[in-house]
């Protein structure tokens, strides 16, 4: 019966003259939207555009809270079910990224607005192509500088079932291949992206150049460092390796991206006279001239947690963990005095006495204002309120101090002072600092922003021009020219050295700039292996303070009638809860490839020690 009634349907329909053109039957469908409607609409391809950027990848950044635990810069402190991260050593999949099928939805897309994007306009047509290839050329560079040279694929690979499946298995391409693909790509695209230039958070012409500037330091690193190491790491066909001649090629096109977006529209960020705070400001007020290309978050539409998971111990609001990450002392004691002298922390004197401070915060005292901006010391202050940090008391017992802390954090001293501060630090605990220092940078301060209501939505800097300078700096020394330390100093300046505060450069100087400008920014681990360090740094000695995860703890002085009751000495200490040094072998310079991948593709060669 249910037939009969559509065939009469029918019949009527086509026999109607408002049904004679099939309008009935050709509706649009209300479930589903049309390749018409998705490829001709600037709306729904920008929603489309939403979610592939919000695809690109990364290793430790993206707010991916405990991930910078895994390198030298810090240690977990949160539940103890996570512990994994202090005992941890790079396995062969560390850091393995291999996404084909982001590449095949990108290239989908851009055969899709080649064929049917009919009703867009010619400048709408454009940008968006050169939008989808600046993502895939980022996927590729993130592909490239962790697994070497990978498979360029640029077209769909349709199986056309005859059962021969060899059309579809693309060999890896050599290493330096894809370096140039993301080249020429780039130089391709970035006049394209002008219409973008105003955004932050859409490629433009200056994420283009960012991402060019970065790429071929890489490249360029590569090409020199992998061929200064007694056995190179490479394989027969290049799929791993680049050669030693194209370095300067590599370091000149860096260096070039670097200049043209240093003479753009952007400035290092210098809106706060109190040098610490205008660091962190930086990348917190989502304001200012210096971030190019971010990943952004908005409260109430897309938010992140990682004020939530690293609020300091004291300011928790409704959280049930807090103070994941513990910054390590070697990252502290990496940022150097503004008289310009080394960083290291003077607890000591020559004959190993403790020295007596009369502020807590006194030892700091005179640091490169971006650790201020990076860590919470003691005496420090957050969300204008100040921290609680003190590890106990040194009590002077028989010519000698005993160190003691409070079982219970905040309870004070038989003398009615603090004991051990609310914030700790405390050895072996949970979501309370186990180092004596937390991380500032990028937590949020903003009104609830470490609430699981609300959370936090600062952004993500995926390029900014600190780094910029970074890369110009070091292609520059690199390449012999003398303008790297104009670049270098600017940075310094910024962060409270006086103005030419450098007369000269090391590559040792600007490694260290780069690792305290860029702290927890998703650079270190990348950066030590293009310089082939990784292996030395982090070399699983139980004796290198890189390797392993040290703290500093204070203690207010109890010694009544001495000059030095009241003051406060430190403690150097490794904390119970990190086990293991960090273990980076050769193996780890370039991620395994999965197996299914290998057995699915004859073609791929594997990395080498896998």
């Amino acid at each position: 019966m249910k037939k009969f009634y559509i065939s009469i349907a029918l019949l009527a329909c086509l026999s109607m003259n408002s049904c004679k053109h099939n309008e009935w039957f050709e509706r649009d469908p209300k479930s589903m939207i049309t390749d018409d409607q998705l490829w001709n609409s600037p709306t729904l391809l920008t929603s489309l555009m939403a979610n592939y950027y919000n695809r690109l990848p990364a290793l430790h950044g993206l707010f991916n809270t405990g991930g910078t635990t895994e390198i030298d810069d810090a240690m977990w402190s949160g539940h103890r079910d996570q512990n994994w991260h202090n005992d941890f050593q790079f396995g062969d999949d560390y850091g393995r990224y291999w996404d084909y099928g982001f590449i095949r939805d990108i290239n989908l897309s851009l055969e899709n607005i080649e064929k049917l994007s009919l009703k867009l306009t010619s400048a709408q047509k454009r940008l968006f192509i050169a939008e989808l290839r600046y993502i895939r050329a980022f996927v590729y560079f993130e592909m490239v500088k962790r697994m070497g040279g990978v498979p360029l694929v640029t077209t769909q690979l349709v199986y056309d079932f005859s059962g021969d499946p060899t059309p579809l298995q693309v060999p890896r391409a050599k290493e330096y291949e894809v370096y140039d693909f993301i080249f020429q790509e780039m130089e391709a695209i970035k006049e394209d992206l002008k219409d973008n230039n105003a955004s932050k958070t859409r490629a433009n012409k200056y994420a283009a150049l960012a991402l060019e500037s970065r790429a071929m330091l890489y490249a360029a690193s590569i090409a020199k460092y992998n061929n200064l190491m007694s056995s190179p790491i490479s394989t027969p066909g290049g799929e791993v390796g680049i050669p030693a001649a194209m370095a300067n090629s590599y370091y000149t096109k860096s260096l070039n991206a670097s200049k043209e977006i240093i003479s753009g529209p952007y400035a290092l960020f210098n809106e706060n006279a109190d040098k610490g705070a205008n660091f962190y400001d930086m990348l917190n007020k989502k304001t200012g001239s210096e971030v190019i290309f971010a990943k952004d978050f908005a409260t109430g539409l897309k938010v992140h947690r990682f004020a939530y998971d690293n609020i300091i111990k004291s300011m928790t609001e409704d959280n049930e963990s807090s103070s994941t990450i513990s910054p390590s002392l070697s990252l502290v004691e990496s940022f150097d005095y503004l008289d310009g002298s080394k960083g290291s922390l003077r607890n000591k004197d020559a004959s190993g006495n403790y020295i007596a401070y009369t502020n807590v915060q006194d030892i700091f005292a005179n640091k490169d204002a971006r650790l201020y901006g990076t860590v919470i010391y003691p005496g420090t202050a957050f969300k204008n309120n100040p921290v609680r940090i003190q590890a106990g008391v040194a009590v002077w017992t028989n010519g000698r101090y005993q160190l003691t802390s409070s079982p219970e954090l905040g309870k004070n001293y038989d003398d009615g002072q603090v004991w051990t501060g609310f914030d700790g630090p405390k050895d072996d605990a949970t979501d309370v600092s186990n180092t004596g220092f937390y991380i500032r940078k990028m937590v949020s301060d903003a009104p609830a922003a470490s609430t699981r209501g609300t959370s936090a939505a600062n952004w993500w800097p995926w390029f900014r021009l600190g780094e910029i300078y970074l890369n110009a700096a070091e292609a520059s020394f690199e390449l012999g020219q003398g303008e790297s330390l104009g670049y270098i100093n600017s940075l310094r300046q910024r962060a409270g050295f006086p103005a030419n505060s450098l007369s000269s450069l090391t590559m040792d100087i600007i490694r260290n700039e780069r690792r305290v400008e860029l702290a927890f920014e998703d650079h270190r681990y990348f950066d030590l292996k293009r310089w082939r360090m990784a292996h030395l740094v982090w070399d699983g000695s139980e004796n290198d303070p890189n390797a392993v995860v040290w703290g500093l703890y204070g203690y207010r002085v109890i010694r009544p009638g001495h000059a030095d009751n009241g003051k406060f000495i430190y403690e150097r200490i490794r904390p119970s809860r990190f086990r293991r040094a960090r273990f980076f072998r050769l193996a780890n310079y370039y991620s395994s490839i999965d197996q299914t991948v290998l057995n699915n593709n004859p073609k791929i060669v594997r990395n080498p020690f896998q």
